[in-house]
C-alpha cells in the first residue's frame, strides 16, 4: 500500500470515527463528506486505477468534474451508520401475479412486433451470428429499457464513484466504477456522454460497466461499441451476453404446462432436469393443448414451479437459466419468455393465474425454512425467501406427512411444521 493511500485511508478512518462518536461531534456535513471524497478519489482510486493500466491523463479528465450525487439509494455517508438489514420481501414471493401487469406486456408486446418488423433485416443476422431467436432479444430490450426509449438522466461516472465511495457495495461500484473507466479509456464513448441509471447500468441493453467490457459488441461496423445510440449494437450486444452465458440454439424458453394430480410438485429445480419424454410420460401437458416439439423431446429440461401449486407451472429448458444470468429473478426470465412468445407467435397471458399466496411474514418463513433444516432437508439459503429448494423440500415433507403436497409455504403449515 503507497503511502498516498495509506495517509487518505488513515485520513478518512479519522474523520469517520472523529464524526461517528454520537456525545461530542455531530454529522457531517455535506461539504466535509464532498472534502473526504476528493481526497479518496486522488489518494486511493487513482493508485488503484492506475495499476489497472488507466492513464493519468484519462483519470483526470473523468474525475474532474465529479460530484456526489445524494439522491441516490443505499448511500452510507462517512460517520453515519448503515440501515440495518431490510426484511422486506421481493415481488418473487409477495406479489408475483403483479409482476405480470397485463396492460404493461399487452403494451411491450405490440411495440415490439413492429420494432421486430423495421429491425428484421438486423435481427436476421444477429440471429446467425449468436443462434439467440430476435423474439427474445426484442424483449430483453423493450424490459430493460422501453426499446432504447427510457431516459437515462445520470453521468454513469457520478454514480458509480457516489456508490464506491459511500454505499452499502463499496466494493462491487468500486470494480465497476474501474470498468467503466477502462470504457472510456478505450475510445467507446467520451465520459460526458456515458450516461446510465441510478444503479449505473449502461445503455439500452442496461449493462453494467463490467459486462458492458464482456459482451458488448460493434455490430454495426463503425469502430465504436455503442449500445447508447446504436440499435444494431445494442441487440447484438444482448445476444452476445446469452450466448456467452449458455443459450442453447434451436431450443425453446420453456413452456407453461398443467401438472396432473398425483405428480409431485417437488421435483423443481435446476439439478433435476431429466428429458422432456420423461415429464411427458408423467401425464405433465402443454397447457395450451399443443404438443411438445418432437426436436426437443430427448433435450434435458426442468420443472418449475414458482408459486407451488398455487400457480402457473412451467417445464424449462437451461435457456430459461441463461434468462436469468441477465437478471436473477425467476419471475424476470418468465415475465422476457412470456413476453418473447407474445411478439413471435402472438401469444398471451399465462392461463393460470397466480393465487394469494406471499402473504406470510419473512420470518414465518425463516422459521419454517429452519424446521425443515433440523428434519434433514435442504433449503437452500435460510433467509425467509422460498426459492425452488424451500419449495421442494417443503413439498416432500408434505407428502412424508400424508398431506398433498402444495411447495409453497402458507400460514395453515405454520403450526404442523415445528
Amino acid at each position: 500500500m503507497g503511502k498516498r493511500t495509506l495517509f487518505a485511508r488513515t485520513a478518512i478512518m479519522a474523520l469517520t470515527l472523529a464524526f461517528a462518536a454520537p456525545a461530542v461531534h455531530a454529522a457531517p456535513s455535506k461539504a466535509e463528506v464532498e472534502k473526504l471524497f476528493h481526497t479518496w478519489l486522488a489518494n486511493d482510486l487513482w493508485p488503484e486505477a492506475q495499476k489497472t493500466g488507466i492513464s493519468r491523463q484519462l483519470f483526470d479528465q473523468a474525475t474532474g468534474g465529479i460530484s456526489l450525487k445524494w439522491d441516490l439509494p443505499d448511500l452510507v455517508p462517512p460517520g453515519t451508520t448503515p440501515p440495518k438489514e431490510q426484511k422486506q420481501s421481493q415481488a418473487e414471493f409477495s406479489s408475483p401475479g403483479a409482476y405480470f401487469s397485463e396492460k404493461r406486456l399487452q403494451g411491450l408486446a405490440g411495440t415490439g412486433r413492429s420494432l421486430a418488423e423495421r429491425h428484421a433485416s438486423t435481427l436476421r443476422k444477429v440471429e446467425a451470428a449468436y443462434g439467440v431467436p430476435g423474439s427474445i432479444i426484442v424483449a430483453i430490450w423493450g424490459r430493460e429499457s422501453g426499446f432504447g426509449s427510457a431516459r437515462l438522466p445520470y453521468s454513469a461516472i457520478d454514480v458509480l464513484a457516489t456508490k464506491a465511495f459511500m454505499s452499502t457495495r463499496k466494493d462491487l461500484f468500486r470494480r465497476e466504477l474501474i470498468s467503466a473507466l477502462h470504457i472510456v479509456e478505450g475510445g467507446d464513448i467520451a465520459v460526458s456522454k456515458m450516461m446510465g441509471s441510478w444503479a449505473g447500468a449502461l445503455g439500452q441493453p442496461q449493462f453494467m460497466p463490467t459486462s458492458y467490457l464482456k459482451y458488448a459488441v460493434d455490430f454495426d461496423g463503425d469502430g465504436h461499441r455503442d449500445i447508447w445510440n446504436s440499435v444494431p449494437d445494442s441487440l447484438a450486444s444482448i445476444a452476445n451476453y446469452l450466448k456467452k452465458s449458455g443459450w442453447q440454439a434451436g431450443r425453446s424458453w420453456g413452456y407453461e404446462v398443467s401438472i396432473p394430480d398425483g405428480v409431485t410438485c417437488a421435483q423443481e429445480g435446476p439439478d433435476r432436469a431429466k428429458p422432456l419424454s420423461d415429464w411427458s410420460s408423467q401425464g405433465i401437458t402443454r397447457i395450451s393443448g399443443k404438443g411438445f416439439p418432437k426436436a426437443e423431446l430427448s433435450a434435458p429440461t426442468m420443472m418449475l414451479v414458482p408459486a407451488g401449486t398455487h400457480g402457473p407451472e412451467f417445464l424449462v429448458s437451461p435457456n430459461f437459466y441463461v434468462l436469468k444470468e441477465y437478471n436473477n429473478s425467476d419471475l424476470y426470465a418468465l415475465f422476457i419468455g412470456n413476453l418473447a412468445d407474445r411478439i413471435a407467435y402472438g401469444g398471451g397471458a399465462f392461463k393460470a393465474p397466480f393465487g394469494d399466496v406471499g402473504k406470510m411474514l419473512r420470518s414465518d418463513v425463516l422459521a419454517m425454512q429452519q424446521a425443515l433444516v433440523v428434519k434433514g432437508y435442504d433449503v437452500g439459503t435460510v433467509d425467509g425467501l422460498p426459492g425452488f429448494k424451500t419449495r421442494r423440500s417443503l413439498g416432500d415433507w408434505q407428502a412424508k406427512a400424508g398431506m398433498a403436497p402444495t411447495c409453497f409455504p402458507d400460514a395453515s403449515l405454520k403450526s404442523k411444521l415445528r
